[in-house]
C-alpha cells in the first residue's frame, strides 16, 4: 500500500503536490462524500430507507429554528460542511470530521442511527466515478509498444 497523503495543510488544499494516482482516488473519495451528503440532505437512512424519526421534543426545536422536524442532520450546517475527504492513498481515500467538537455530534449521531456509511445508491455513484476515472486514465495507464511489426 502507498504512503497515505493528507489533502489539507492548516486548513488550505494541498493539490498540487498530489501524484494522478492520489488525484484519482480524491476524485473517487469526492464523489462518495457528496453521495452520502446528498443523502443525509434527503434525511434517508443508510438502507436509503427514511431516516429515523426525531424526538418530539427535538422537533418541536428545530421546528422553531426553521429547519423543519426531519433527522437530516442540518440544523447549523457545520458538522456537515466539516466531513470531507482528508487522506489518500493509491487505493484508498478516508473522508473524516477534524474538528472535536463536531466529531462528538457525529459521534453521538452515529449512535442514533449510523449516517457515516455508503448506502446501496452512494455505493453504485462510487462505482460509477471511479469508472469514469479509470476509463480517463486509461490512455495514461495503457501503453501500445510495438517491436519488429507485432503488438507487445
Amino acid at each position: 500500500m502507498g504512503q497515505s497523503v493528507r489533502i489539507y495543510q492548516k486548513k488550505q488544499l494541498i493539490f498540487n503536490q498530489l501524484s494522478f494516482r492520489h488525484q484519482d482516488m480524491v476524485k473517487i473519495g469526492t464523489v462518495g462524500v457528496a453521495a452520502l451528503k446528498n443523502r443525509l440532505e434527503a434525511a434517508q437512512g443508510p438502507n436509503d430507507s427514511p431516516a429515523k424519526p426525531l424526538t418530539k421534543r427535538y422537533a418541536i426545536y428545530k421546528t422553531r429554528m426553521g429547519k423543519g422536524n426531519r433527522r437530516n442532520l442540518r440544523l447549523t450546517g457545520r458538522m456537515l460542511d466539516n466531513f470531507m475527504v482528508r487522506t489518500v492513498t493509491e487505493n484508498t481515500a478516508k473522508a473524516s470530521l477534524t474538528s472535536r467538537k463536531e466529531r462528538i455530534k457525529g459521534w453521538a449521531n452515529q449512535k442514533i442511527e449510523p449516517w457515516v456509511v455508503l448506502s446501496p445508491k452512494n455505493q453504485a455513484a462510487v462505482r460509477e466515478a471511479a469508472q469514469r476515472v479509470l476509463s480517463e486514465a486509461k490512455d495514461r495507464l495503457l501503453v501500445e509498444r510495438w517491436l519488429g511489426g507485432r503488438q507487445i
